[in-house]
């Protein structure tokens, strides 16, 4: 009878244990020592501006990330705009996809094999990045990972074979895919992983055709956002093509998941083991882990795209497999060393929590992002002086000014025609480049903020190298600060 009870008490605490320990992971450490960096800079921006004004902006820059973008300004709203707020999001998110991996994989596998996965989630170092990253591709590897527990639970869920489900699950699923495609409609990759796993499992008729509905409505619900957003692709045109460099990670994640998968079904081919049917952690798994990779791989061979942050979602995958290779492992030891089988999970992950302490530490640096808009703008207030201009080289780090104005109040921006708000852009519209000039040369000091020497790429565009050459022409550098990746130089009038 002790085992009969024990077992409901197991199945609740699955989903609770990975969600608590994530929690913990993304509160360790959240501000990283109060620094923000220029992609989390265009959110802090954005979610400061009022409705109206995020509704203008998105039909010029940005659609893409409209849904999460008002989500954001509700929160800056209610709880004013830090650090925990811009990242608190991600954190929920992920210990949301954490349980999910918990109880997908207690369905598929067994309570070890789930408690493994929810736990082994948050310590993937891509999962770590955007554990504490203001922006919306964690909210998308929960929708993710709601869905698919909401598709596994309509496939049957312990094996016991797939049946239609009812409508209202149905609908919830398809809301779930919509919302995931709102906020990153690159997650649709998610619906031929899921369609992978109906094939593998055999799905029957009825099954195919309500997931198709499904599906179909929230493909149509989202088109309209992906034709708009397509003639806004120059926000991507900064990616550079695939190489073959960039597959290395990829093909370690599919060795480790096939690695998985092969364990999985090799264990559960033993006499009593758990879920012997076709649904299994492998048919779930590995499509959520293949497909949106090898999708966003063929679709970057077309048009560069080959950001792992699109596919965060499949991260989902591996955590799956790994959970169901340890509850694999525990399955192997538990006839023989029952201690040891019940050690295993937690021994296996504090190891792997031990050995990846310096990617968990280094993910909580300011050094882990490319630059920290904050940390340059503490420069600018010590260095600025009555009567000083300020020029931004690119227009695009004029985000410093906009994420900490009270850093930049006194100073004129010498190059900007119309403000970011206005011009419902990211970086505002600058005069044309002999306009720049004048007022350049209008000042007897100007702050120019660009990026630090070991990050900096030459000027591309006229304005910019307009601005860099009238300062070299006519001024000279009395000050220079680098500093997380951002550099303030100022400038003073020669003679």
């Amino acid at each position: 009878m002790t085992s009969h009870i024990a077992e409901p008490r197991r199945s609740r605490t699955v989903g609770l244990i990975p969600a608590l320990w994530t929690l913990g992971l993304g509160l360790w450490g959240l501000s990283r020592q109060d620094s923000v960096w220029r992609d989390e800079a265009a959110t802090w921006q954005v979610a400061g501006r009022s409705a109206g004004e995020i509704w203008h902006m998105l039909g010029q820059v940005d659609a893409v990330h409209g849904l999460y973008y008002l989500l954001m300004h509700v929160l800056f709203e209610v709880f004013g705009a830090s650090t925990a707020t811009l990242r608190l999001p991600s954190v929920l998110a992920v210990a949301v996809a954490a349980a999910c991996v918990g109880v997908i994989g207690q369905r598929l596998a067994g309570y070890r094999a789930g408690l493994g996965g929810g736990l082994a989630l948050g310590l993937l170092p891509a999962v770590q990045f955007h554990l504490q990253e203001g922006r919306p591709y964690a909210l998308v590897l929960a929708g993710a990972g709601l869905s698919t527990l909401l598709l596994v639970r309509q496939l049957g869920g312990r094996a016991d074979g797939p049946r239609a489900g009812t409508w209202p699950r149905w609908a919830a699923y398809g809301l779930l895919v919509l919302v995931c495609a709102l906020l990153n409609w690159m997650s649709l990759l998610l619906l031929p992983a899921h369609a992978v796993t109906l094939w593998w499992v055999r799905a029957g008729r009825a099954l195919r055709l309500r997931w198709a509905a499904a599906s179909a409505a929230a493909v149509a619900g989202v088109l309209p956002l992906v034709l708009f957003s397509r003639g806004q692709s120059d926000q991507v045109s900064w990616i550079p093509p695939l190489t073959w460099h960039m597959m290395i990670g990829p093909g370690v994640l599919l060795a480790i998941g096939g690695l998985g998968a092969w364990l999985d079904s090799r264990s559960r081919r033993r006499p009593g083991s758990a879920g012997t049917g076709r649904l299994s952690a492998a048919a779930v798994g590995l499509p959520l882990l293949a497909v949106p990779q090898l999708g966003l791989i063929g679709l970057s061979l077309v048009q560069p795209l080959f950001l792992d942050r699109y596919v965060l979602f499949s991260m989902l995958g591996p955590a799956l497999l790994i959970g169901a290779a340890l509850g694999a492992g525990a399955r192997a030891l538990e006839g023989r060393a029952p201690r040891a089988a019940r050690a295993l999970v937690p021994v296996v992950v504090g190891v792997a929590l031990v050995a990846m302490l310096p990617v968990e530490l280094a993910k909580r640096a300011p050094g882990s992002r490319v630059d920290d808009v904050l940390a340059v703008s503490a420069e600018v207030d010590r260095l600025k002086g009555d009567g000083d201009g300020v020029l931004f080289v690119p227009a695009a780090r004029r985000d410093t000014a906009l994420v900490s104005p009270d850093a930049f109040a006194g100073l004129a921006d010498l190059a900007l025609e119309r403000s970011p708000v206005a011009s419902g852009t990211l970086k505002g519209e600058e005069a044309e480049p002999d306009r720049i000039r004048a007022a350049v040369l209008g000042r007897q000091r100007v702050l120019l903020v660009t990026d630090a020497a070991r990050v900096a790429k030459p000027a591309s565009a006229a304005r910019d190298r307009m601005k860099l050459a009238v300062l070299k022409e006519r001024f000279t550098v009395v000050a220079d600060e680098q500093v997380r990746g951002r550099r303030v130089t100022v400038y003073e009038r020669k003679g």
